[in-house]
């Protein structure tokens, strides 16, 4: 599949720049202005991350970098007028620009060993493409002004076309996260579908009102409406700055239990990246996979108001009071933290029996014993599946326990997770 939409997204691009090529740019005026502002947003968009280091789960499609450039490149693919002039750019030379000068925006970052990414470059070509195509035939035959002339009608066609746009897009981005992941692809696509209320909605707006306002007024309409954009753009880089220091301060939090002896060096993180593995596999959203996150690096921090340490910090084998003491003590420490409610809640009911608990609950009390039990047992992880298997009746969820093993077979980034190897989760 990802080499489908890669080569999908490859072919149409060099279909666009051939012909572009071949017949010369039409309104070149046009292209050469709608091609600085995507060049400007890319060169404006969001830090790429560094290799290895897992997405902020719940952001508001920060998966979407450069919201300003996506935003001139969907005004391009529904520009029909620009000053009362009718305009013939076409599907083909809009995909071309779009190409052509998202790339000139991504040299520095190029420069500065942010490549582009791939995945981010297939999506915008083709949904860019899809836009034009449903659109500029239309147009440009005066189908569409015949029907539907510019009133009512023809704003309730083009939101009908941006919510076609949107779900192509969400299709897109659901199914490159599956090949890339191999997470089931039904909460994918709701996780991507959730998050068009957020700046996907922005985008589709400001593209819209771009292309209404050049018809109308002219070039001169878009840095009018690219600031209102830009300026949100600013504001989501410092709220998802406050996220990170918020990340980063739980994640200091975790590391005391190591520090201070109770738990093995790497066990909140290794617990915390296999919850989230686990809960994707389950079909959490991103919000919740957040809170589960977040609950898994703090589930032993309960230990530190012990008088006597755990052997070894592993809480499954002790008797079940002394379990729910160190939660009831972790959720205490947590509320003092600050993080969600939602957050001490999962660490205070990880001892419960399992049918008591809320499916973040259980995760981190399978995922946490997983740990514990492989580190442990001669068997390995095959050995502490199986013991977890056997503790289904009361103690683990069966769902849980094939979640976590399906996760496990896939190898990769969750083998290397339970082996101790894998990245810090951001904060």
């Amino acid at each position: 599949m990802l080499g489908l939409v890669h080569g999908s997204a490859l072919l149409l691009t060099l279909t666009g720049l051939g012909s572009t090529l071949w017949h010369g740019v039409e309104d070149p005026g046009n292209a050469l202005a709608f091609g600085v502002l995507i060049a400007f947003g890319e060169l404006a968009r969001s830090r790429a991350r560094a290799d290895g280091e897992p997405p902020l789960l719940d952001e508001p499609r920060g998966r979407e970098p450069a919201p300003l450039a996506a935003a001139g490149a969907l005004a391009y693919a529904l520009l029909g007028q620009s000053a009362g002039s009718p305009t013939t750019h076409g599907v083909l030379q809009t995909v071309a620009v779009a190409f052509a000068a998202g790339l000139a925006g991504t040299v520095p970052h190029i420069a500065r060993g942010r490549g582009p990414d791939p995945d981010h470059l297939a999506r915008r070509i083709l949904t860019v493409g899809f836009a034009a195509l449903c659109f500029q035939p239309l147009y440009n035959t005066g189908a569409l002004t015949d029907r539907l002339g510019r009133g009512p009608s023809y704003a309730l066609f083009l939101l009908l076309l941006l919510v076609l746009t949107a779900l192509c897009d969400a299709v897109l981005g659901a199914l490159l996260h599956r090949a890339r992941t191999g997470h089931p692809y039904g909460p994918l696509l709701r996780d991507e579908l959730r998050a068009l209320p957020g700046i996907g909605s922005a985008v589709c707006a400001t593209g819209t009102v771009m292309a209404l306002g050049v018809a109308v007024a002219g070039l001169w309409a878009l840095p009018v409406f690219a600031v209102p954009l830009l300026l949100a753009q600013v504001s989501f880089r410092r709220y998802a700055a406050v996220r990170t220091t918020s990340r980063q301060t739980i994640a200091s939090l975790a590391r005391a239990t190591e520090i201070a002896g109770c738990t093995p060096a790497g066990h909140a993180r290794r617990v915390a990246a296999l919850s989230r593995a686990v809960g994707r596999e389950l079909g959490l959203s991103g919000q919740e996979l957040t809170v589960l996150e977040y609950a898994a690096l703090m589930h032993d921090i309960g230990q530190l108001s012990l008088v006597d340490p755990v052997d070894g910090g592993a809480t499954a084998a002790l008797p079940e009071v002394r379990q729910r003491r160190i939660a009831q003590l972790g959720a205490a420490v947590v509320r003092q933290t600050g993080v969600p409610e939602a957050v001490a809640r999962i660490v205070e009911r990880q001892a419960d029996p399992y049918r008591e608990q809320p499916l973040p609950a259980r995760i981190v009390r399978t995922v946490n014993a997983y740990e514990e039990l492989a580190a442990g047992s001669a068997g390995g992880g095959l050995g502490a599946l199986e013991r977890l298997r056997l503790g289904t009746a009361r103690d683990h969820h069966p769902d849980v326990v094939e979640s976590l093993a399906r996760v496990l077979a896939r190898g990769g980034a969750a083998t290397a997770v339970t082996r101790g190897v894998a990245p810090v989760p951001p904060g």
